[in-house]
């Protein structure tokens, strides 16, 4: 008698806990959500011509001459939302400097070959998902793009300028660009003749 008497307050608790933080306590988070900030709560995506291009918060990779390229993502086959990671590996490490010596060499081929490649064009993101690059490797494209673009170097600076995005709170991380609305902007000014990100 005495077990049924502690056994039913103890069912009745995590019965009445289960409910508010399982059920009721998630969903209404994400109710208030989709109430005051919509677009966040739905991944902050990106719509062109009434098709979903991509999300402001997810990087992807952009591989056409005539577009500004992401850095390299460790996360699954890449930019796999469902496989972020980074490649571990720290500054000290033989196996990363081996690794970034090849794509660097290739870098410079197509950019520049007497420049330095910015660091971030050569080494994956902590999460492998990073939307962003560093106003220095998006100078460091420019060239190219104007090439292929036939858009002036000054005007594709003005451009990245724009979308350069500042620390958050003017202290926290450093100044970025978002290659997926830089690109867009691009195609908008003097758009290509092949896919979005496409040769």
């Amino acid at each position: 008698m005495n077990l049924l008497k502690h056994l039913y307050p103890a069912v009745a608790m995590t019965i009445v806990l289960t409910v508010l933080t399982g059920i009721l306590y998630p969903y209404a988070v994400t109710g208030l959500a989709y109430v005051l900030f919509k677009d966040k709560a739905q991944g902050s995506l990106i719509v062109r011509d009434g098709k979903v291009v991509g999300s402001r918060l997810i990087g992807q990779p952009f591989t056409g001459a005539g577009y500004f390229h992401s850095r390299p993502s460790a996360a699954g086959s890449g930019y796999d939302g469902t496989a972020s990671a980074g490649t571990n590996l720290g500054p000290t490490s033989k196996k990363l400097i081996e690794q970034m010596v090849k794509p660097a060499a290739e870098q410079r081929r197509a950019e520049n070959p007497n420049s330095r490649v910015p660091i971030d064009l050569v080494t994956a993101s902590a999460s492998g998902l990073d939307p962003h690059i560093t106003p220095a490797s998006a100078e460091f494209q420019v060239p190219r793009i104007s090439r292929e673009r036939k858009i002036s170097e000054d005007e594709l600076r003005q451009l990245v300028r724009k979308h350069t995005e500042g620390r958050q709170l003017g202290i926290l991380g450093e100044a970025g660009v978002n290659v997926l609305e830089l690109n867009l902007e691009l195609d908008q000014m003097r758009p290509v003749t092949f896919g979005f990100g496409k040769e």
